[in-house]
């Protein structure tokens, strides 16, 4: 049965058993929301101020007592900071691998690396994580939210990742890890048609935000006065020695689904023998206990996942790049208007004029009139112009200096985008700048790689308990041709008398890589083979020399060498024996396998060298030169 078969049999026996989750619980469960709320005001105004900073309307939050009138201009370097950090981070978008932890899992975890790519590619993720990655970087943290959505597929049900608001996200304060809350609530608004189609009993009891939250100032004026807010409680308890993760949706005080008054256990139709008709017959099978002895989820964790970029104590959120650059970028706007503002004043000649002047001003400041008309003697002093004296030189250094500390304060300097110092020219100090500069960007993937397996992980667990029935993936076979599999849960479920269900670890790295890093490594791989690296007589001096050396995909390089050389062995240990054998009985032929047996006629070096067109010219350039470009694109991303 699927959740929506669920919910329709919970209102049903709701209306005549009294149920574990009613009024009483929902009202109180509304209260400590209140309570979240209260503990998160501080952090929800700063999520909606810095969203203020990133569209460029930080003047909303400067304490201005100047003239209205001047201009305010908004200077993008902090935006500049953050669209290039977003840049490394979306360069360097990961891609899973599952390994196991037991060597009878090896098939199930080779699967799982297989299908995971495709569960990712049917939610969007590379989107998903895009999205994710501007929240982190404006906001300082980034949350992902896996659940599983049992209408997806037409009601087959499947994995749903999603970008979770941290607006609409509510946790106990002071805590450092989302998993400690004691409750967790997520609020959204939904049309009331919709929510009225699913859930008529909500008839009369629809209408507005009955809960109030901070949002964010939109260029749209937003009036929702047609959606009703839907909270999404999530909760834990201890039952049976092990801690249960409950879900409850509801709406005012009226509850749409409970997992503590959902007693139906979940079934699939399979096919059983029919004693009467000695076939088969369909029949619903039950495949787990009901939710509310099994709860939501089976691995007992909030299905949200926390990403935050510099962390602070006593929050579960962190700070982003405004946090730390709000402060110098606000100095340079205040000394742009300044600059601009003298700039304007001293293009725009001012008089003064006595009372009893006898020019005509509106003649004087009309330049296409030849002539002005005046009255009596023109003095001196019946006009005199303003003076307006130009800032110092120095007021223009401190606005440069100050764009300088931005760029250091937020690890965004000229190395980061591309540009060295004047005089700056030997290859080893150019790599040496850019190494240094991409270190917060590499800290920063480390960190969403991080939160990245945390979410894999999770996307396992669903797939552990919701993937009863079968279904289809296209993967890419180990040679890349196109394969379609059949995959379930049945590996991944505890078996009787197990002692535990099968455990993987999962590894991340970067899915996409420069040209110039595909360069450097079919470089290297023709290299290797212009050494002799896989001819088989050699095998044992490769394998010496691979195991000492560090590049992506070397396990895989060693392990071919390695099954050259079992090969070459074997071969040669044939030809002894076919040596033997002519000995005996062709004496003609044993001088051509004798020269077999010894490893003399192996397969020869290549009679001419592989040459790629500019690899001549690349060869020309020095090594420390190619060794500072691969470092440079390297920068941004984690070894």
């Amino acid at each position: 049965m699927n959740q929506k078969g669920r919910e329709d049999l919970f209102m049903q026996t709701s209306e005549t058993i009294r149920p574990p989750i009613g009024e009483a619980e929902l009202r109180e469960a509304a209260q400590t929301l209140r309570r979240y709320q209260r503990g998160k005001q501080n952090l929800e105004r700063r999520l909606a101020a810095n969203e203020d900073w990133w569209k460029l309307r930080q003047w909303r939050a400067f304490d201005d007592k100047g003239n209205p009138a001047d201009d305010r201009p908004a200077s993008g370097w902090l935006f500049n900071v953050i669209m290039g950090k977003h840049a490394d981070a979306v360069a360097a978008y990961p891609a899973p691998s599952v390994r196991p932890r037991e060597r009878g899992d090896c098939a199930e975890a080779q699967l799982l690396s297989s299908i995971l790519p495709c569960i990712l590619e049917q939610n969007d993720f590379e989107e998903v994580y895009s999205d994710t990655c501007w929240q982190k970087m404006k906001q300082g943290t980034g949350v992902w939210s896996v659940c599983w959505d049992p209408e997806k597929l037409g009601g087959l049900g499947d994995v749903s990742i999603r970008r979770a608001e941290l607006l609409n996200l509510y946790w106990e304060p002071g805590i450092r890890d989302i998993q400690e809350s004691r409750n967790v609530f997520y609020l959204q608004p939904e049309d009331n048609e919709t929510l009225l189609a699913r859930w008529p009993q909500l008839q009369g009891k629809l209408g507005g935000e009955t809960l109030p939250r901070t949002k964010y100032r939109t260029d749209d004026a937003v009036d929702q006065p047609d959606r009703t807010m839907v909270v999404d409680w999530y909760y834990k308890k201890r039952q049976g020695g092990r801690t249960v993760l409950h879900y409850c949706k509801f709406v005012g005080t009226t509850v749409l689904y409970a997992t503590e008054n959902d007693a139906s256990a979940p079934c699939v139709e399979r096919e059983v023998p029919d004693p009467e008709t000695g076939g088969t017959r369909l029949e619903a099978v039950p495949v787990a206990e009901p939710p509310c002895v099994r709860g939501l989820y089976d691995d007992g964790e909030y299905p949200f996942v926390f990403d935050r970029l510099f962390p602070v104590e006593g929050s579960i959120c962190g700070y982003g790049y405004i946090d730390i650059g709000k402060g110098p970028q606000e100095q340079i706007d205040r000394m742009d208007q300044a600059v601009f503002k003298n700039a304007v004043m001293a293009a725009t000649p001012r008089w003064f004029r006595r009372s009893d002047g006898s020019v005509n001003e509106q003649e004087y400041a009309d330049w296409t009139r030849p002539f002005i008309h005046v009255d009596g003697n023109l003095g001196q002093d019946t006009l005199q112009q303003v003076r307006v004296e130009p800032l110092p030189p120095v007021y223009v250094q401190i606005l440069a200096n100050k764009i300088e500390e931005l760029k250091w304060t937020t690890g965004n300097t000229d190395v980061t985008n591309g540009q060295v110092a004047a005089g700056v020219t030997a290859a080893s100090a150019i790599a040496a700048l850019q190494e240094a500069s991409g270190r917060s960007s590499r800290a920063s993937t480390k960190s969403a790689y991080r939160a990245y397996a945390r979410m894999i992980r999770m996307v396992i667990e669903r797939i552990r308990q919701f993937y009863d029935l079968p279904r289809t993936f296209r993967i890419t076979g180990a040679g890349g041709e196109e394969q379609f599999v059949l995959y379930c849960n049945e590996h991944l479920r505890r078996s009787p008398g197990a002692p535990g269900a099968p455990v993987f670890d999962v590894a991340v790295s970067a899915q996409k890589h420069a040209e110039y890093s595909r360069l450097a490594q079919n470089e290297l791989a023709l290299q290797l083979y212009q050494l002799g690296f896989f001819r088989p007589e050699f095998a044992a001096q490769a394998c010496a020399c691979l195991e000492m050396m560090d590049f992506d995909g070397r396990d895989a390089v060693l392990q071919t060498v390695r099954a050259q050389r079992a090969q070459h062995d074997e071969l040669r240990m044939w030809a002894r024996l076919a040596l033997g054998l002519a000995q005996k009985y062709e004496p003609e032929r044993a001088a051509e396998l004798a020269g077999i047996a010894e490893g003399g006629a192996s397969p020869a070096a290549p009679g001419g060298e592989i040459r790629l067109p500019g690899q001549e010219e690349r060869r020309k350039e020095p090594g420390r030169m190619r060794r500072a470009r691969e470092n440079a694109q390297k920068a941004g991303q984690p070894e």
